[in-house]
C-alpha cells in the first residue's frame, strides 16, 4: 500500500447466497480525494461501501483501509448512512444528534464530558450549524439535517468520510452547497460518496468509481452549455462516461 493511498483493494470478490455481487475489484483511493461511486441499482455500490466499513467481509481478495483491515480501521472512518430513521415527535436537538457521534470514542459510558461538548460545538461552528444547535431535528430542512448528520460523523475526527446517497431528495441549489461543503472537507480528510445518479452533478469530484459488479475508474470531464442550464437552472458540471462500465456490455449514456 502506497503512502498516499487510504483505500487499497486488490482482486476483491463478494458473493451473497451464491450470487456474485462484486468480482475482481481493484481500486485505490488517495488521501484527500473526493471520490464518487456510481452505478445501477443492485450493481454493488452500497456493498462496496459496507466492505470498506468492515460490516461485510469479502469472499476473496484483499482490502486495506488506512493500512489495516476494515475492522481495525473502523474507528478512523466517519459514516453517513442512506436512511436516518427517527421519530419526529421525539425532542432531539441538533446538538444531541452530534453528541451521539462521541459514543464509543473518548467518553465511554455515563454523561457526556466537557471535551465531548466542546468537540461537538466546534464541528457545528465549522459546518455553519452552531446557531441551530438547540433546534429540534424535525424543524430542519433536508440540507440542514444532512449537514447535522455529517457533523455527527466528523465529531469522531475521522480520516475517511463515507456517505451513502447523502443528497437524495435535495433541491439542486441545496445540493451545490452540500457538495461545496464536502469539497472543503477534503483539505483534512478523504471523502467517498455513493450516488445512484449516472449524470452526477458536481464540479468538485476528483474521480468517479463506476460499479456494476466490476469496477472502472473514470476521470471527470467538464460539460457546460444551454442544455445544462435548462436542466439544472445554473451552470453545472457533469461526469461523462465515454466507455463501457462493466463486462456485461452495458453502455452508460453520456451525461
Amino acid at each position: 500500500m502506497s503512502e498516499s493511498s487510504v483505500v487499497e483493494i486488490k482482486n476483491l470478490n463478494f458473493s451473497y447466497d451464491g450470487f456474485m455481487v462484486l468480482e475482481s475489484v481493484n481500486l485505490s483511493i488517495d488521501r484527500h480525494d473526493f471520490a464518487c461511486i456510481i452505478g445501477p441499482n443492485g450493481g454493488g455500490k452500497t456493498t462496496l461501501l459496507k466492505l470498506m466499513l468492515g460490516i461485510l467481509k469479502p469472499s476473496g481478495g484483499e482490502m486495506k483501509i488506512l493500512g489495516e483491515t476494515p475492522a481495525k480501521s473502523r474507528q478512523r472512518i466517519g459514516y453517513v448512512s442512506q436512511n436516518f430513521l427517527y421519530d419526529p415527535s421525539f425532542p432531539m436537538e441538533v446538538l444531541d444528534l452530534v453528541l451521539m457521534g462521541r459514543i464509543g470514542t473518548s467518553h465511554g459510558f455515563g454523561p457526556y464530558k466537557r471535551r465531548d461538548r466542546e468537540a461537538s460545538n466546534d464541528i457545528l461552528k465549522e459546518l455553519g450549524l452552531y446557531d441551530l444547535r438547540h433546534r429540534h431535528l424535525a424543524t430542519l430542512s433536508g440540507g440542514q439535517r444532512q449537514r447535522a448528520l455529517v457533523a455527527r460523523a466528523l465529531v469522531t475526527e475521522p480520516e475517511i468520510l463515507l456517505l451513502d446517497e447523502p443528497a437524495s431528495g435535495m433541491d439542486i441549489s441545496v445540493q451545490e452547497d452540500f457538495f461545496n461543503l464536502l469539497h472543503d472537507l477534503t483539505k483534512k480528510l478523504t471523502v467517498v460518496m455513493v450516488t445512484h445518479d449516472v449524470g452526477f452533478v458536481s464540479s468538485f469530484v476528483d474521480r468517479v468509481i463506476c460499479v456494476n459488479r466490476t469496477v472502472v475508474i473514470h476521470p471527470t470531464n467538464e460539460l457546460t452549455g444551454e442544455v445544462i442550464q435548462h436542466l439544472y437552472g445554473t451552470d453545472m458540471r457533469l461526469v461523462r462516461h465515454d466507455h463501457r462500465c462493466a463486462e456485461d456490455g452495458h453502455q452508460w449514456p453520456n451525461s
